[in-house]
């Protein structure tokens, strides 16, 4: 007996064999179509419309849209052997997931399908929602929408030439097999990262989702494509125009925090603590505005509480559901505004991001001076009476 034989041999011998099903269909599944929680309680709560907002997180009119739209793309063949599940069973278990973060196995039990296929079922969802959905909701910026970004922070916030607040955050996931320290951040636990800009209605203008590990926000910002874009002038962000009477022209800017590195169109506080009170002053107006995208990931992640928890999920399905509820959390607040008990809580879940950042250049240090110049101006009595000036 060669070596090659003995190789085949010792291959065939380790390798496992086919484990035969118990049952083709286990006899508690047999029952879905008669005591399977959709069909003795989804289409009983439809209709009180307080009580299905509460377990689908959005209003009867908004599911019966999103079904519409994502229909074709989870929609199943019947075969003799078996009927498919629909599509609306298929959308009510992954909203039930994202939105109470219960267990796969409790959401087999109660719906009275099988482990591995209601994990199917999630994935296939959450992949439709982002494919068929992302367009609408995170639509191409353009100069227009940059203007009505501006016009809500200076309204809201009273930070004029702002057109997003940025900020990146450590989404808690159970170590993936066989992924070493890919996904082991400086924090000391295994994430995934959501880079994100928003709005001044707390809306998702733009998300990077990816198993960055250790890198810092500034890091991450500099991988993904606005960074690209936005270094390249792709992003259609108006020309500079004045804020004040001096006439000077000033650029449309993003404002980030310390980890940030300071550029033309990103704007990030002063550093130290010895800071004279105009810095001051330009700090606490930044972080007026920056406070946006802080809020909106608390929102995101109280409406969905999938978020609440470490997802133990595999990397695809992960970045899949972070990528569908941010399309969600847009969906939602555009078509049925928002309750205020979505704001009450930050989950440890969701940690901010951070790491060194860099100098910025001589212009734009140039120009975040400016910024803190007219703060100051503007209203000197208002920040005379706030921080009693000497």
């Amino acid at each position: 007996m060669d070596v090659e034989e003995l190789i085949i041999i010792a291959y065939l011998s380790r390798k496992k064999r086919k484990i035969k099903k118990r049952y083709w269909i286990h006899p508690l599944f047999l029952e879905r179509h008669s005591k399977g929680l959709f069909q003795t309680y989804f289409k009983d709560i439809r209709a009180f419309p307080d009580r299905f907002l509460n377990y689908t997180r959005m209003s009867v009119q908004s599911f019966d849209n999103l079904l519409e739209k994502i229909r074709n793309s989870i929609n199943g063949i019947d075969t003799p052997m078996r009927a498919c599940i629909k599509p609306e069973e298929k959308l009510v278990i992954t909203l039930r997931y994202l939105a109470t973060g219960c267990s796969l196995m409790e959401l087999s039990h109660n719906y009275r399908i099988g482990h591995t296929t209601v994990r199917d079922i999630i994935h296939e969802v959450c992949m439709a929602i982002w494919e068929n959905m992302r367009q609408s909701s995170f639509p191409e910026l353009n100069e227009e929408r940059w203007l009505e970004i501006a016009n809500g922070f200076n309204e809201n916030a009273n930070y004029p030439n702002c057109v997003g607040a940025i900020d990146g955050k450590h989404i808690r996931v159970i170590k993936p097999s066989d992924s070493g320290s890919l996904y082991y951040n400086y924090k000391n636990y295994f994430s995934i990262v959501l880079l994100a800009v928003c709005d001044a209605d707390y809306k998702f203008t733009y998300i990077d989702v990816g198993a960055y590990g250790k890198c810092s926000d500034s890091s991450i910002y500099k991988k993904s494509i606005l960074y690209q874009k936005l270094v390249n002038k792709d992003l259609q962000i108006p020309e500079k125009r004045p804020i004040s009477n001096n006439g000077v022209p000033m650029p449309y800017v993003i404002v980030g925090d310390e980890a940030f590195g300071l550029c033309e169109n990103l704007m990030r506080p002063y550093g130290g603590r010895s800071l004279t009170a105009e810095k001051r002053i330009f700090n606490y107006r930044l972080s007026r505005a920056r406070r946006y995208i802080e809020c909106t990931f608390g929102i995101l992640a109280n409406k969905w509480r999938i978020f609440h928890r470490p997802l133990d999920v595999r990397q695809e399905l992960a970045i899949a559901i972070v990528q569908a509820c941010c399309v969600l959390h847009n969906y939602v607040r555009e078509r049925d505004g928002y309750r205020f008990q979505d704001t009450l809580y930050v989950p440890p879940e969701l940690e901010i991001t951070g790491g060194p950042a860099n100098r910025g250049s001589r212009s734009s240090a140039s120009y975040r001076d400016l910024f803190a110049d007219y703060f100051i101006n503007a209203n000197p009595l208002e920040w005379q009476n706030r921080y009693a000036l000497e």
